[in-house]
């Protein structure tokens, strides 16, 4: 064939071919996400008369309301952490707030595969991730993200997200107040006071602020004629930023607004009970999203993805149940875990001898919960209200149909045994399914990993065993009195997970513990493990003898001094010099001359110290020196 000839069709090939990919991306949908932060579906087009939310209600008329939708996580990094993945963050090691820690070996966040496929994938702007990033993930991710900076006929996945409903704007003074306090409901769980209902008020003023700023955003895609060519999503990344929704794994910190619009141009991305202005009770789970945003650009979800598209070419069957969890919350440990089948709430506390409402600095600058805590020391609660500042009880069961601010714990109820107990199970496999890897302490789990994934720790059977640890922690924190023997045996384990909770279990149970373990307890204070010889210390220090007081003191005290200890350590030693209250005054000196700077695996954890060594002197009615101010 002739040269010209040949190159003509070669030429004519690529024309061709290049035709037929810019064809393809012209029929991909463009993906546009309105999220907000710190609100539940307390918007008008979910039923709730009091709220003022007439964007979102207009888009809910002309696409589909979900009515089961959980954020994984009550609270935002580990909440936008399962969006980005599409793998639980108990799984990954990326539960607690805040946190960062290796992403999982070979693995990717979606929006890097999204861009493989052509998209233009913009982030205006929050990113929040526990996660390292593994790469570049956005084409942009700022103030000036936007899907107009992509290049003629690409498609886009472009996310904005509106900061003005967020938690520090309920307790933002000045402040002119739009919805009427006396109009407010306020919870079974909260004091009916003029403090509360000014914040309840004042957060149902941002939610609108935050539905003007999604008002905003689909004028300007209407205005572009993009309207046709995109799916929206709007939600907020976990429930309400009140106490006792935000941070806490019940139905009221997770449960959020999800509406979705497909226009008519992709109905076939539509799942079969998509109806405009419908509602579908599918359960839906953050973990789903981002096998869903793959769906609907086309590309089957890879298997590590655990979550499953509810949207696209690649639906997944409905889960039969949610779940959510509750880690370490700034500068305080703790271990939750839930799960709901859309009517029934179960929860196991893992760390019952916790209580609620613990002490966390940002959560006390809101006045509902000074003005909460304050009643409750003046003894002026209802035993509903009160419970916030108690120990937890092992096992809660919530029917949110008769009981939708979950006060009433049907845990104990006869007539409801078989439905905790599937849903118990339910939460039970799903931690050894995911290998949930949150049954290790932090500082433990990130020097196990060796530097590498906590994901991929929880992977290596011979570095994780589960099913071993998983049995002592339900053990562990059931509180039966009976299961002592096992505690103490577990304490002289090989694995040191086995030993902490064996440690922890014989703490959990006071007394009681600590007099039938002390010779066991004695021991662990020598432990090669810093978290157990931290919990035994504070067993035999809030529960022992005098002697044992005098030994445990400056143990902790060592242990809690970041200039030799890393951050986890010491913070471990600190939560427990601060459980000891006033029993810990003698070394006042010694706390006062703490460090509190030290060396952090990021900045995310370098405020958690100083705030517990000021928590701790506040326990003597001493203030803390300018010097080890943060």
């Amino acid at each position: 064939m002739h040269l010209k000839c040949l190159g003509a069709l070669i030429l004519f090939g690529w024309i061709s071919s290049s035709s037929v990919h810019a064809a393809a991306a012209a029929v991909r949908p463009n993906i546009l996400w309105i999220t907000s932060e710190d609100h539940g579906p307390h918007m008008g087009c979910y039923g709730d008369k009091f709220a003022t939310t007439p964007n979102v209600d207009a888009l809910a008329a002309r696409g589909m309301i979900y009515t089961h939708v959980w954020s994984c996580a009550p609270v935002c990094a580990p909440s936008r952490t399962t969006l980005i993945s599409g793998m639980y963050p108990t799984s990954t090691g990326s539960e607690h707030m805040r946190s960062l820690v290796p992403y999982p070996a070979g693995k990717q966040m979606f929006p890097q595969l999204l861009r493989e496929t052509g998209y233009h994938c913009s982030n205006n702007s929050k990113e929040d991730y526990n996660l390292a990033k593994p790469g570049k993930v956005w084409d942009d991710s700022s103030k000036r993200a936007h899907w107009t900076n992509r290049a003629p006929g690409q498609p886009f996945f472009a996310v904005f997200n509106s900061e003005r409903s967020h938690e520090n704007r309920i307790r933002a003074r000045p402040h002119q107040i739009v919805h009427d306090p006396a109009k407010v409901r306020v919870p079974t769980y909260h004091p009916d006071t003029p403090e509360v209902r000014r914040d309840w008020a004042q957060y149902y003023d941002i939610v609108s602020e935050a539905d003007t700023d999604a008002g905003k955003i689909l004028a300007q895609l209407d205005g572009e004629g993009l309207a046709d060519d995109t799916i929206v999503f709007y939600y907020a990344d976990h429930g309400s930023g009140m106490p006792r929704s935000k941070r806490w794994p019940y139905n009221s910190g997770l449960h959020v607004p999800l509406i979705v619009f497909i226009p008519e141009k992709f109905k076939d991305l539509r799942p079969s009970d998509y109806r405009p202005g419908g509602k579908s009770d599918r359960l839906v789970s953050f973990v789903d999203f981002a096998p869903t945003m793959l769906s609907l650009a086309g590309v089957k979800p890879p298997d590590w993805m655990q979550g499953h598209a509810f949207l696209g070419k690649f639906i997944g069957p409905p889960p039969s149940f949610l779940h959510g969890f509750r880690g370490r919350m700034d500068e305080r440990f703790d271990l939750v875990r839930s799960v709901t089948d859309g009517r029934y709430v179960y929860v196991h506390n893992y760390m019952p001898h916790l209580i609620y409402g613990q002490r966390i600095d940002y959560l006390f600058e809101t006045p509902t919960t000074r003005v909460w805590k304050q009643l409750h020391d003046e003894g002026r609660l209802s035993p509903a209200q009160d419970r916030f500042w108690n120990p937890k009880p092992p096992e809660e069961l919530y029917d949110l149909q008769s009981d939708p601010d979950e006060v009433n714990n049907l845990a104990s109820s006869r007539g409801h045994q078989k439905i905790k107990a599937r849903l118990r199970n339910a939460q039970m496999e799903h931690a050894l399914r995911t290998r949930d890897v949150g049954f290790i302490p932090e500082g433990e789990r990130l020097s196990r990993a060796q530097g590498g994934s906590p994901f991929d720790l929880g992977r290596d059977r011979d570095r994780y065993r589960i099913s071993r640890v998983f049995r002592l922690a339900e053990l562990a924190s059931m509180l039966n009195p009976d299961a002592l023997p096992a505690l103490k045996k577990a304490m002289t384990h090989d694995d040191s997970a086995v030993r902490y909770w064996g440690t922890l279990g014989v703490l959990m149970r006071g007394r009681i513990g600590v007099e039938s373990a002390r010779p066991e307890l004695r021991t662990a204070l020598r432990d090669s493990v810093p978290e157990v010889r931290i919990t035994a210390a504070q067993a035999l220090g809030e529960f022992g003898s005098d002697a044992d007081l005098k030994d445990v003191l400056p143990l902790l005290v060592a242990l809690a001094d970041w200039g030799k200890q890393n951050v986890f350590t010491t913070m471990a030693a600190l939560n427990s010099l601060d459980a000891l209250g006033t029993k810990a005054a003698t070394m006042t000196d010694s706390i006062k001359g703490l460090p509190i700077k030290g060396e952090v695996p990021d900045e995310r954890y370098s405020s958690y110290a100083p705030n517990l060594v000021r928590s701790v002197l506040s326990r003597f009615k001493k203030p803390m020196p300018e010097t080890a101010r943060p």
